[in-house]
């Protein structure tokens, strides 16, 4: 299999042995995509408690930050936000955040609507409350 990596330095450093995307072909494979900013441990929008765990967060600015992040992917990597698509989406509290999160999804999507799944999971691998892993062409 002759792939492409790709690792864009606007974007947060991946938490484990990966790259921020793959190519293959004319697709373009991004690996889940958090909000923290590069260069930063601190995650927009979240306060933790001195066990380093969520005590309070913002989806809103997380799912901004999130979004801007995936943009520097792509763009670095030699595509688009409007060459998205498919979209996954993991939240990890469907019942408060799906509402506010599909509102400012739309906002962002309004002239490339990619299919979509999204899906609540218990949690993520750093105290965040949502996460994109995204498939565009290039």
């Amino acid at each position: 299999m002759n792939t492409e990596q790709f690792n864009s330095d606007r974007a947060p450093k991946a938490v484990g042995l990966y790259p921020h995307a793959r190519r293959l072909g004319n697709l373009l494979f991004l690996s889940g995509v958090g909000p923290r900013k590069a260069g930063q441990t601190d995650i927009p929008g979240v306060t933790l408690n001195t066990n380093g765990e969520i005590e309070s967060y913002n989806i809103e600015e997380q799912c901004h930050a999130v979004f801007n992040n995936i943009k520097y992917i792509l763009e670095d990597a030699g595509s688009s936000w409007e060459k998205i698509v498919d979209v996954q989406v993991f939240l990890t509290n469907m019942k408060d955040d799906f509402k506010t999160y599909n509102k400012i999804y739309a906002d962002y999507f309004k002239e490339n609507q990619p299919c979509r799944t999204t899906i609540e999971i218990k949690s993520l691998p750093t105290p965040i409350a949502i996460e994109l892993k995204i498939i565009a062409t290039i």
